[in-house]
């Protein structure tokens, strides 16, 4: 019923920035919360920020506060991940999810995009 497709991933050197984009198809109303994982090689995959579709409030890892800024385009039905003062340690793949609305699963996720920082 959703579709997650990302895009923006690249190679940046330390201390760039990098913005990444998440299109959701299929029925809106469906959508709780949409949000970023990430997961290093040898690593789990781990929670780096969420949104509230209804009003917009946002949640963040305590690793990327600060530095990272999450946000929603409505009419465009697009997330986006904008990545500051990035760091070796960001180095990753990182998913688009979404949640159904009333369900704290996150049961939506895109085909991940690779985010590389070099030292």
């Amino acid at each position: 019923q959703v579709q997650l497709v990302e895009s923006g991933g690249g190679l940046v050197q330390a201390g760039g920035s990098l913005r990444l984009s998440c299109l959701a198809s299929g029925r809106a109303l469906s959508i709780g919360q949409m949000g970023w994982f990430r997961q290093a090689p040898g690593k789990e995959r781990d929670f780096v920020a969420g949104i509230f579709w209804s009003n917009g409030n946002t949640y963040y890892a305590d690793s990327v506060k600060g530095r990272f800024t999450i946000s929603r385009d409505s009419a465009k039905s697009t997330v986006s991940l904008q990545m500051n003062s990035l760091k070796p340690e960001d180095t990753a793949v990182y998913y688009c999810a979404a949640t159904r609305n009333y369900f704290n699963s996150w049961n939506y996720w895109g085909q991940g995009t690779q985010v590389t920082v070099s030292s």
